[in-house]
């Protein structure tokens, strides 16, 4: 275990930023070209040379401390900065401005193949990661066998790594990073290049080595495993610390609903005459959460139920009278249909002329991740369509993301269509 004490900061950032370059000098000139330019115009050659390419902060600004033992989820949007403060806090890159202070060893998966030398075995990059790490060679020698068999490559110790497959090259490279005893240990996105086996493993090592007194940052668009893995968030936006916190599930929360939908909406309204009819006036279709907010973003969290809500006039009392919701996938797969009236007749709702509100449920942790499009359904059972899933109805989507289940095997997306958390009973048969 570290001997750093759990209450001082073991990183330390102030005022970080990061500018970077962009843009080409799309004038090329030769050798000769340049050289007969700087006799006859010197001054103009000299300014030339010096003017600036565009540039843009990756990151502006940032301030935050870590203590010792905190696992850090570091979240944002493409772009957003997360993968250039790891490259920062490891040394791989230098700021433009500010000062980062840490103490002690930090082992770094931020790519796949960094730290490898691809002509040398897995064998020779194990000692040579260790040497970078700063680790004598008896020490790692105490760590060799576990480091091997946690990364699954034994039979392809002694071949080059530029042989090994992506994903080989991922296991080594974590079980090197996370079994050298770094004091801190800085992952990226990289782990999602691992199958899904591996993924859970890796998981269960980072949970380990920050219960084991060391530091761990994360960066990952995974927000279940975010959610579960990490005791605080960090949210970046454009370059910017936006959020920090212990309540992960919030900053969360904020990240998905900053996500714009690129025009895609969650709520519906009826702006004309649509769907004239004798009997139902449809208005306003739209979603809300537990609590009775509109969901205006259509970002979900798996954790808790969401409702699909149809307002509308009831023009004239009908018993033949449905209304509903279909619900489709983004490949276009027709998960199910509900209506209002699918119990038993005793429990239908005592209707009447007048404005009313239908409330469906969504319910929570029955989805997979991913987006999925909602459409309203209103019909005369039997007789006629007021509004026909797939034909004319109007499109309400919704994006769920995070809060799958509880589970350590699965944190993120399973196979399938959907995600249902369904009870399991196990007991002793003699």
């Amino acid at each position: 275990m570290s001997s750093l004490k759990r209450e001082e900061p073991i990183i330390s950032v102030k005022h970080l930023s990061k500018e970077y370059n962009i843009g080409i000098d799309k004038t090329y000139k030769t050798l000769s070209g340049t050289f007969t330019s700087a006799i006859k115009h010197p001054l103009k050659t000299l300014k030339d040379s010096r003017k600036p390419c565009s540039t843009f902060w990756a990151l502006k600004d940032v301030n935050f401390d870590v203590k010792s033992g905190e696992v850090v989820g570091i979240i944002g949007r493409n772009g957003a900065g997360k993968s250039t403060l790891l490259k920062v806090l490891s040394r791989i890159t230098f700021p433009t401005e500010g000062e980062i202070k840490m103490l002690g060893r930090v082992g770094s998966l931020l790519e796949v193949g960094t730290g490898f030398h691809p002509e040398l075995s897995g064998r020779e990059n194990i000692y040579f990661n260790g040497a970078i790490l700063g680790m004598k060679k008896r020490e790692i020698d105490d760590k060799f066998d576990e480091i091997v068999k946690f990364s699954g490559v034994e039979k392809f110790l002694d071949t080059p790594v530029k042989r090994y497959s992506s994903g080989m090259q991922v296991r080594l490279a974590f079980s090197v990073a996370a079994n050298l005893d770094p004091e801190i240990l800085v992952i990226d996105e990289v782990l999602a290049v691992g199958d899904a086996a591996f993924q859970k493993k890796c998981l269960g090592k980072m949970k380990a080595v920050s219960e084991d007194g060391r530091t761990v940052l994360f960066v990952s668009h995974n927000m279940n495993a975010v959610e579960n893995l990490c005791t605080r968030a960090i949210m970046l936006n454009s370059g910017k610390l936006t959020s920090d916190g212990y309540d992960t599930r919030e900053i969360i929360n904020k990240y998905l609903t900053s996500n714009d939908q690129e025009n895609k909406n969650c709520t519906w309204i009826n702006k004309g005459n649509e769907y004239l009819n004798a009997w139902f006036a449809p208005e306003k279709a739209y979603l809300t959460d537990e609590l009775g907010n509109t969901i205006d973003n259509g970002q979900f969290h798996n954790k808790v139920n969401h409702y699909f809500n149809l307002y509308g006039t009831i023009k004239e009392i009908d018993p033949a009278l449905q209304v509903g919701y279909a619900l489709y996938d983004e490949n276009n797969n027709l998960l199910y249909w509900t209506n209002f009236n699918d119990t038993t007749e005793e429990e239908w709702p005592q209707l009447s002329k007048g404005k009313f509100c239908f409330t469906g449920l969504i319910p929570k942790r029955f989805l997979n991740e991913g987006l999925y499009r909602i459409e309203p359904m209103v019909s005369m059972y039997f007789r006629e369509w007021i509004i026909q899933p797939g034909v004319n109805a109007p499109i309400l989507y919704f994006e769920v993301k995070g809060g799958l289940s509880d589970s350590p095997y699965w944190l993120a997306r399973r196979p399938g269509i959907l995600a249902p958390l369904l009870k399991w009973s196990v007991e002793k048969v003699d």
